[in-house]
């Protein structure tokens, strides 16, 4: 068997791969939408099929939510589970998208070629390009370089309520050497990279309460309490001067970066002021005391993703408001416990409480960091893989955001995960006018190929 073999063919059949890629992003499944529910099931089924094109053993798996696709592949190498999913996010505003976000077309761009429609890079785009590697070296050996167990689910976007439930059924089923997860992105574009920390995640909804209507300002202004004034308070609170959470036993479990990793994102020339200035900012406000990328991927952060509440109208009405409301999130990183913090969150918050005022929170999600042991000579043969075929050498890196998944491999089937992607930091992930970029996907399969033979 030649790598070179396996290369050819995916730049020979590259015309048959994007057909292939625009039959199952006309499929509109969006998760989050019951109305989607039948595009859903015809997503998992088009994933199916096209795996028995290949002689996998595929089937689609019920849940309560939206089906499973599981396929199982023999092999001599490893045994590889590669994760996927086949949901996307709903398109709206609609009024924004150049062309039918479910009829995908092949643009040019200032700078270059891209694939056009929701999904194109989160995930299909991404998944596919794994499917297309095996789909060569299947062409042209007859088998694949490893045994690979293929895993999509149809709620990534939603939640992914059926998710644990399942692997934790199937987790002998599951199981594996290492977790391919084909989700992230290259650095700053242009880098090839494997992420080996993500952040989690914790939710907070706040409703603070004060009297028991809104109340006109003229008669109890001075001499009621003002729950968007108490809100407001505590919100204030959660920062010092510096950018620090403020939170009691926040940083309990937080580590500082190795010299080593220091080292290695230096090295990277994160150029954090064309950062800040594709969004019209300047200055970094985060932890003064730390660099750029630190505050990006391996520091903690409590940020508020919206505050409401009183009239919001046209024009003014002048009540104090019966009502607060906010929305709080915390990214998370290293051991620090979700639950610890959610505890410590709500008892600072309920202790700046003045008389007449009572504060009632709903948690959204509580999931751990993930930090990635790459000590397992596969990332290096990744990395060197990547390194070759983009010819820009691949880095270990951090991600900002949270992938739920990862931590599930690790935790529920005790299995390495090592996450591999290639979308770019202009896809509009979740946003109209989605792409993905041609180059993404002809060299994300390329990478793909390499990879598997070097784990052979």
């Amino acid at each position: 068997m030649t790598l070179e073999a396996v290369l050819s063919r995916i730049d020979a059949e590259m015309p048959q791969s994007l057909e292939r890629l625009f039959e199952l992003l006309r499929i509109p499944s969006i998760s989050t939408d019951p109305a989607y529910k039948k595009n859903c099931d015809a997503a998992a089924d088009w994933l199916v099929a096209d795996l028995q094109s290949l002689g996998i053993a595929a089937e689609k798996r019920p849940t309560p939510g939206h089906p499973m696709v599981v396929g199982h592949a023999d092999g001599p190498g490893p045994h590889l589970l590669f994760y996927g999913h086949y949901d996307v996010q709903p398109v709206d505003p609609l009024s924004l998208w150049t062309n039918d976000p479910f009829d995908p077309k092949i643009e040019e761009t200032p700078k270059g070629r891209v694939i056009r429609g929701r999904g194109t890079a989160d995930d299909k785009g991404q998944l596919m390009t794994f499917i297309e590697a095996c789909r060569a070296w299947k062409a042209e050996y007859g088998s694949l370089p490893c045994k690979i167990t293929f895993f999509f689910e149809g709620e990534e976007e939603s939640g992914s309520p059926s998710l644990v439930p399942f692997m934790e059924e199937n987790a002998d089923e599951l199981r594996a050497d290492l977790a391919l997860i084909c989700d992230t992105a290259m650095f700053e574009s242009r880098t090839p990279a494997i992420v080996t920390m993500l952040r989690g995640m914790l939710q907070e909804e706040l409703t603070l309460t004060g009297p028991d209507k809104d109340l006109h300002s003229g008669y109890y202004g001075g001499i009621a309490i003002n729950p968007i004034r108490v809100l407001s308070r505590v919100i204030a609170s959660l920062h010092d001067d510096h950018g620090r959470v403020t939170i009691p036993g926040f940083y309990n479990a937080v580590k500082n970066l190795s010299e080593e990793m220091r080292l290695g994102w230096e090295q990277l020339g994160f150029d954090h002021g064309q950062f800040l200035k594709d969004a019209d900012l300047s200055h970094p406000a985060g932890e003064q005391d730390r660099t750029p990328l630190e505050m990006t991927w391996s520091r903690p952060t409590c940020e508020v993703n919206g505050i409401w509440g009183g009239y919001t109208g046209a024009g003014f009405k002048t009540v104090l408001p019966s009502v607060a409301h906010a929305k709080i999130s915390f990214r998370l990183v290293g051991d620090q416990d979700p639950h610890a913090i959610r505890e410590s969150f709500r008892k600072m918050a309920t202790d700046m409480l003045p008389p007449d005022c009572t504060l009632d929170f709903e948690g959204h999600g509580a999931n751990k960091a993930c930090m990635i042991d790459a000590e397992d000579p596969r990332f290096e043969q990744a990395r060197q893989a990547l390194t070759d075929e983009w010819q820009v050498p691949a880095a270990y890196i951090g991600g900002g955001g949270s992938i739920p998944i990862a931590g599930h491999f690790q935790d529920i089937l005790d299995t390495t995960p090592l996450l591999i992607g290639f979308g770019k930091d202009d896809d509009a992930l979740h946003s109209p006018n989605e792409k993905y970029d041609l180059e993404s996907f002809h060299k994300g399969t390329r990478s793909w190929a390499r990879i598997l033979a070097a784990f052979t």
